[in-house]
């Protein structure tokens, strides 16, 4: 009988309903796990759920009997996928969930930050309007979307969602090729989507490739201070850069769904940005609505039973 456990519930909201699989099986659920819990609380599992508890290759070593490690999320880094495959440990993830739910998050950062709402937001607050002279006042820039460039690095689903609605705001989409790299039909030089969007939206994934994919030459390379927009991975952008390419005006305003270490340390200079009127920190909830959340776990539990069952989906590789 299958041992399935689940190091970390309380990634997913209380209310969201998570069903058991389909056949024998002894669940365990804990809502959050710290690395040293990890050795006993796996000892006999067969099935792991992690949505980010770390699973490395030291730690695998230990655990002969597992077979299946099933990653709530999409993104696959907690994983040592390479150690997976040595131990013949199959490594799934979720996919499609986020279609929606990402893309609205991302546009609503880009309008809360176009229009400069949290700006009036605080001035309402603070009187601006009644000591107005007349019905409105300019205390800050507003920015219409249409005509301008919108600048997409990654060209996955999530990707794709967020280019049609730019479109849909008469924007003109385009996908960064490969840093480095030549652009291939459909891509434009990557250097040539810093230079020339309004907004920038990241939506790749966090690999040795790609950590610190903007730093602070691609910041000075930004030449229409565009918005920086990033609901992928925190660690694509090196963030003390990020503040300086702030304090420098070289980005107009950033909305960040994702820290370089989750939850931010104290000092995180994000963080510490976050009181900015042109910044906008969410804590990693772009993913999050229910509609999205109920997805998510009524798939979870699909991929594992189809696994049982001898017929598995959403297999990662190691290379992944």
């Amino acid at each position: 009988m299958h041992k399935i456990v689940f190091l970390d519930r309380d990634t997913l909201a209380p209310h969201i309903r998570l069903r058991r699989p389909a056949f024998a099986h002894d669940w365990v659920e804990h809502p959050r796990t710290a690395p040293a819990q990890l050795l006993e609380r796996l000892a006999d599992a067969t099935i792991v759920i992690t949505n980010k508890v770390p699973l490395r290759a030291e730690l695998l070593a230990q655990l002969p009997a597992l077979r299946l490690v099933a990653v709530a999320a999409t993104g696959t880094d907690c994983v040592d996928k390479a150690a997976c495959a040595a131990q013949d440990i199959a490594v799934c993830n979720i996919r499609g969930y986020s279609v929606d739910t990402v893309p609205e998050h991302v546009f609503a950062l880009i309008l809360a930050l176009r229009r400069n709402l949290l700006a009036y937001r605080e001035d309402v607050l603070a009187g601006e309007w009644q000591r107005a002279a007349q019905f409105c006042f300019f205390n800050h820039p507003i920015r219409d979307l249409r005509g301008t460039r919108l600048g997409i690095i990654g060209k996955g689903l999530l990707g794709e969602r967020v280019a049609a609605l730019g479109r849909a705001f008469g924007m003109e989409p385009v996908f960064a090729a490969r840093k480095g790299c030549a652009p291939a039909e459909g891509y434009t030089a990557f250097d040539e989507v810093l230079a020339t969007s309004s907004v920038l939206s990241l939506h790749c994934p966090l690999t040795a490739s790609t950590r610190n994919l903007i730093g602070m030459a691609e910041f000075r390379a930004m030449s229409c201070t565009p918005l920086l927009i990033n609901t992928a991975r925190g660690g694509l952008v090196n963030e003390t850069d990020l503040v300086r390419a702030l304090d420098e005006g070289l980005i107009s305003g950033a909305g960040f769904d994702v820290t370089d270490g989750e939850p931010p340390a104290d000092d995180n200079p994000l963080l510490q940005a976050a009181a900015r009127r042109n910044v906008i920190l969410t804590p990693h909830v772009a993913w999050a609505s229910d509609e999205a959340q109920q997805t998510l776990a009524d798939q979870l539990i699909e991929n594992i039973e189809l696994f049982v069952g001898g017929t598995p989906r959403n297999l990662v590789k190691a290379t992944d």
